[in-house]
């Protein structure tokens, strides 16, 4: 049972010094933040800087789509700029000198620094180069690139009012054209390219193909800013890398930063002014568009990136997340800045076994971090290589050891806490998404006995419940659907250019609850555990994917005529991708076939979506309706022919076949 599980006390080298030091003071605190929000948030808003400050209720909602339309409102009538509050705010409290940054690149030799006032001449440079290009408050501008000058570009966005729609740069050309076009942006900022590991990735190819695609599908991008990151000019080839020029649309970053002015006022952005969109993978295989907004997002962002890893002005962070996803929004750029924090950051993202797997603690000891977050994958990943490579260096540095991305295994948990934490760190295992912002589900460094794989207890402001089938609220030990039953600040507040999938989403299967789409369990000692998605979506090594996306690009060969996506437990990734497909009558499935499969989803989705089995299905379990079983599918995946209850199914002969071509490991 869940609830046996150990539990393990914060250590007391951090619950002396906490912001949160017991679990009296976080349920003061707590019910405060649920009971009368605008007195609880109100008073974290002192610490920013208001042009305006806001006038009536601190939230204004409606959860219950029965009564109207969905919206969530939060201090609305103030204007403010988060840019502003993560640099000038800053600087003008006499931090200008202070490291923003530290930044490694992929080779260990690569690396320098950014103060808060170079850091803000940057922005206010790439900001006037924005607008000499034409962009304007409300105009989107769509980042494609994993490097130190990311953060300038979306700390300009935010100060000139433009939307920033950042692309992970793992995405292919036509994953990147899509996001593109749904949010019209009129500027692409990419570099020549980038290398993880020892592999070049030529992300100005990829972006001159995705500008093409964009062409054809009616919208014209005006202009492309390109950084020179891996060649010395724009005209130059080093040997390793070419780059193709378009005179007519693309634009050098390092000209254009020359002769732009480093002072550039801030436009002052209404509370509800959107911020910035980010593209989640949909359960229909469509991408939704996250809309974040100003005011929310920023206190959001900046309290649970104090509290969750209990930030002090002499720590060191470091979130080992790309910027392309949530996490390096939130927690590498606007959390930390916002909180005058130091933080490492690095261009690569993932697993670091380059040039070895000591990469991390490496960092660790050379900037003396004390707060460090990654992911369960990153773990499992570093596990294989056993203790050795970890204890080459002393971390002794270390305090706080967040996971974040998925659901992290007791086995991994343990691992993190006594080899790589040396039993003298708090472990703090977040869940949120891309939706909410910020962390909804985490411990407390300092105040909250840990479980191994349960993300315990509520932040501020969230009240979760969990529902049956029929909607019922369950009390006590009970396992179910995940909701939340009120807003907090960080919360998404549409999709993009579609509200009404906004609510559909979220908002329909249970009226007056926020729907996440994960199951959980609460144990008898209220602790929450993460089940899983219950949705058609995968988590593959933190990332969430769409079974239709990539079951849509392997219906695109001209050989299948049906597949079908599960997950499949993986001892690295947490899940991976496993395939049936069926192919047309007098096709022969080959393993030539299979390589051009595994190629049409990486050319669709990227190189992290490409399946790692794909089998022949000669036929796929269906109800009676017609309806593929997935339940089956995941068993026939695991090995597992336990399936339970299969009387709906309409030609149970296909379930041995499927088993007799399954793909072993």
């Amino acid at each position: 049972m869940a609830g046996e599980t150990k539990t393990y006390l914060p250590p007391s080298c951090v619950s002396d010094v906490a912001h949160v030091k017991t679990m009296e003071q976080y349920a003061d605190m707590y019910k405060q933040s649920v009971e009368d929000p605008g007195k609880f948030w109100g008073k974290i808003a002192e610490n920013f800087y208001f042009k305006k400050h806001h006038e009536g209720e601190f939230f204004d909602y409606n959860f219950d789509i029965s009564k109207g339309d969905v919206y969530i409102r939060c201090m609305e009538g103030a204007t403010t700029n988060i840019c502003y509050n993560c640099l000038d705010r800053n600087i003008n409290n006499g931090h200008g000198d202070k490291i923003a940054f530290y930044w490694e690149g992929n080779d260990p030799m690569d690396s320098t620094s950014i103060t808060y006032k170079k850091l803000l001449a940057e922005v206010c440079k790439f900001s006037n180069v924005l607008k000499s290009l034409g962009v304007k408050k409300g105009d989107r501008v769509a980042i494609y690139m994993p490097i130190m000058e990311l953060v300038v570009a979306m700390l300009a966005c935010a100060r000139i009012g433009a939307v920033h729609s950042i692309v992970f740069g793992g995405f292919s050309a036509e994953s990147l054209s899509g996001r593109i076009l749904d949010a019209k942006c009129d500027i692409l900022v990419t570099a020549d390219g980038v290398y993880r590991g020892t592999k070049l990735i030529n992300l100005k190819e990829i972006a001159d193909e995705a500008l093409e695609l964009c062409t054809q599908g009616g919208h014209t991008v005006s202009s492309c800013v390109v950084v020179s990151h891996v060649t010395a000019s724009i005209e130059s080839c080093d040997g390793r890398h070419t780059m193709v020029w378009n005179k007519d649309v693309d634009r050098s970053w390092k000209d254009l930063m020359q002769s732009a002015s480093s002072e550039c006022d801030p436009e002052w952005m209404g509370s509800e002014d959107p911020l910035f969109i980010l593209y989640t993978s949909g359960s229909t295989g469509i991408p939704k568009g996250v809309l974040h907004h100003v005011t929310g997002y920023m206190l959001y962002a900046a309290t649970t990136h104090k509290y969750s890893f209990d930030y002090h002005p002499d720590d060191v962070y470091f979130c080992t997340a790309d910027i392309g996803w949530i996490t390096g929004h939130t927690y590498i750029t606007y959390g930390p800045l916002l909180n005058c924090a130091t933080s490492v950051m690095v261009a690569f993202e993932g697993v670091p076994l380059f040039p070895d797997p000591s990469r991390y603690w490496a960092i660790v000891d050379k900037y003396q971090v004390s707060k460090f977050y990654t992911a369960p994958t990153a773990i499992r990943a570093l596990m294989k290589f056993g203790e050795e490579p970890i204890k080459k260096y002393s971390r002794s540095s270390l305090r706080v050891l967040g996971t974040v991305g998925e659901p992290i295994n007791p086995e991994a948990w343990m691992f993190y806490h006594t080899v790589i934490g040396n039993s003298k760190c708090s472990i703090v295992d977040t869940f949120w998404q891309t939706e909410t912002g910020g962390h909804v589900l985490t411990p407390l460094p300092g105040c909250t006995p840990t479980k191994p794989g349960s993300a315990t207890f509520p932040f501020f402001g969230i009240v979760p419940a969990i529902l049956s089938d029929e909607g019922v609220e369950l009390e006590g030990p009970a396992e179910g659907y995940l909701v939340f039953k009120q807003p907090w600040p960080g919360i998404m507040r549409t999709v993009y250019g579609d509200h009404q999938r906004f609510e559909r989403t979220y908002f329909t299967k249970f009226p007056g609850y926020y729907v996440p789409g994960d199951g959980c369990k609460r144990d008898e000692d209220g602790y929450i555990w993460i089940t899983g998605r219950i949705d058609d979506m995968i988590n593959v090594s933190g990332h969430l994917l769409s079974t239709a996306e990539v079951e849509s690009s392997l219906i695109e060969h001209n050989l299948v005529a049906e597949a079908a996506v599960v997950g499949k437990p993986h001892s690295v990734k947490g899940e991976c991708l496993y395939c049936f497909v069926t192919i047309l009558e007098g096709s022969e499935f080959t393993q030539d076939l299979v390589k051009e499969l595994k190629e049409k989803v990486r050319h669709h989705i990227g190189a992290f979506g490409t399946p790692d089995f794909i089998q022949n299905a000669p036929g796929l379990p269906k109800t009676r309706s017609g309806k593929i079983m997935r339940r089956v599918l995941r068993n026939v995946a695991k090995g597992n022919r336990d399936l339970g209850d299969v009387s709906t199914m309409a030609d149970a002969s296909v379930v041995e076949v499927l088993f007799k071509n399954r793909v072993e490991e």
